[in-house]
């Protein structure tokens, strides 16, 4: 799996992690208008490997 890190058609900035056959499996869901905030939200995703699952 890869994240990867793209300015979009506005310029922010957005992040998608890519499964190794190529599917997206999840994405930022919204635009940073600084890169680095950008790496930020990645971070909060790989911290969150502890999150409960939840049906709803």
């Amino acid at each position: 799996m890869v994240y990867q890190v793209y300015a979009d058609g506005v310029g922010e900035w957005r992040w998608r992690l890519k499964a190794d056959n190529g599917n997206v499996l999840a994405d930022s869901g919204e635009g940073y208008a600084k890169k680095i905030d950008c790496y930020a939200g990645i971070n909060k995703v790989k911290a969150s490997s502890d999150a409960k699952v939840e049906e709803t």
